[in-house]
């Protein structure tokens, strides 16, 4: 019987090891067929500066606004129940299953300027679509739900009668948020500003169709890759490396947060 388990469970791994090799193999291929010297010539192309400052910019002003309007978003919801509540934060996921595309698309059609709120935002013609506001924009829609979605789970995982002592003791509804239930929901907030961080960072497909490609001003890393395949393939793929090395360290920090989140106290390190 053990040969017979031991024969099942190698095959259910071989079945397993393609799905990984499928998708550690391009990876692979990226790094492996490039050399020192292409990295580097493809890292001086003219398009790389402008594009990582931008991103750098704007996913850090994404980043802001998603915590500081997506956290008191994410403990209201933890603590409320009832079908608004439920209904609110399917809403706030939808962007996850949304197509970038059509998330453009859909931006487009309510801040562009003869959008939906065109009349009420633009009263004198000028239009935020196609500008750096527009990246930010559009980073904000596709990352805020990846933060507030954990910031939830985080919040849900606290100890109510934690909360509850706190208010018994005279504690202020605000007091307990920032003194109680931020400081024990911190790592997977943490978490979750990385992962949102690093969607800001690769998104396209929205940015492309409502900020446009336009360099120096809306033209992040993604975009940059896309317009420099055109004509430098050593510089996509040199820029293609950074951001595969930037999601790996990130996930590699979100797995060391969730990791020590999950260890009891006074555990060994």
């Amino acid at each position: 019987m053990s040969v017979r388990l031991r024969a099942e469970r190698v095959a259910l791994a071989s079945v397993g090891a393609v799905l990984v090799a499928f998708l550690a193999v391009p990876v692979l291929a990226l790094f492996a067929t490039a050399t020192a010297a292409d990295v580097e010539q493809g890292l001086r192309h003219p398009l790389v500066g402008p594009a990582l400052r931008l991103s750098l910019l704007t996913t850090v002003a994404s980043l802001v606004l998603v915590v500081v309007l997506g956290t008191p978003l994410a403990w209201t919801l933890s603590r409320a129940g009832g079908r608004l509540a439920r209904a609110v934060e399917t809403a706030v996921q939808l962007p996850i299953v949304i197509p970038p595309a059509v998330a453009g698309v859909a931006m487009l059609l309510a801040f562009g300027r003869r959008g939906l709120l065109a009349g009420w935002l633009y009263p004198e013609g000028w239009s935020v679509a196609f500008t750096t506001a527009a990246v930010v924009m559009a980073e904000v829609f596709v990352s805020a739900p990846f933060f507030v979605q954990a910031a939830i789970s985080a919040f849900r995982r606290i100890d109510a009668r934690l909360l509850v002592v706190a208010r018994t003791f005279g504690a202020s509804p605000l007091r307990v948020f920032f003194r109680v239930a931020l400081p024990l929901a911190a790592p997977g907030l943490v978490a979750g500003a990385a992962m949102s961080w690093a969607r800001s960072l690769g998104e396209f497909g929205a940015t492309l169709m409502f900020a446009g490609n336009l360099e120096g001003r809306t033209q992040t890393l993604p975009l940059a890759i896309y317009t420099a395949l055109e004509s430098d393939l050593r510089a996509a793929q040199a820029l293609s490396m950074v951001l595969v090395v930037v999601a790996f360290a990130l996930l590699l920090f979100v797995r060391a947060v969730a990791r020590r989140s999950t260890e009891p106290p006074g555990a060994a390190p």
